[in-house]
């Protein structure tokens, strides 16, 4: 995601999403995953105020752990004790791993920042496998 400015839209969109989840003072967790690692980045909590400051050492490159981030996500989930638990799964797409859904998330949904010239359609098919929400990010204003 870091080629095409992927990167930087699913930050601004993190940021709305945090934002708007302060203001309903739900509870939030946040992972990252590149190259071969899984970051816990925000362990769960309840939700805070965000700046552009917060998201900027998050990086990208070098492969995506896609499936090891998702089975993180999952436990975090299971231990979760609010009402509905929400994955958001925010993706370029570009990794071949197709992971089952998480078993504790109520409602999933992926975001697609997939800006190929020639489309995978990977994220799609995983938000269909899921029976997930599924959002093309270049739609998202």
């Amino acid at each position: 995601m870091r080629d095409d400015g992927g990167l930087a839209r699913a930050k601004g969109l993190l940021l709305a999403l945090m934002q708007e989840a302060y203001q309903r003072r739900d509870h939030v967790a946040l992972l990252c995953f590149a190259g071969d690692t899984v970051e816990l980045r925000l362990p769960p909590r309840r939700a805070s105020a965000w700046n552009d400051d917060w998201v900027a050492p998050i990086a990208a490159g070098g492969g995506t752990p896609l499936a090891l981030g998702v089975r993180r996500a999952d436990q975090l989930l299971a231990k979760s004790e609010t009402r509905q638990r929400w994955l958001w799964l925010l993706t370029d797409g570009r990794s071949s791993e197709s992971p089952t859904r998480p078993e504790a998330a109520d409602v999933a949904c992926v975001i697609d920042f997939e800006a190929a010239r020639l489309p995978l359609h990977r994220a799609r098919r995983l938000a269909a496998q899921w029976d997930a929400r599924y959002l093309a990010a270049g739609g998202m204003a």
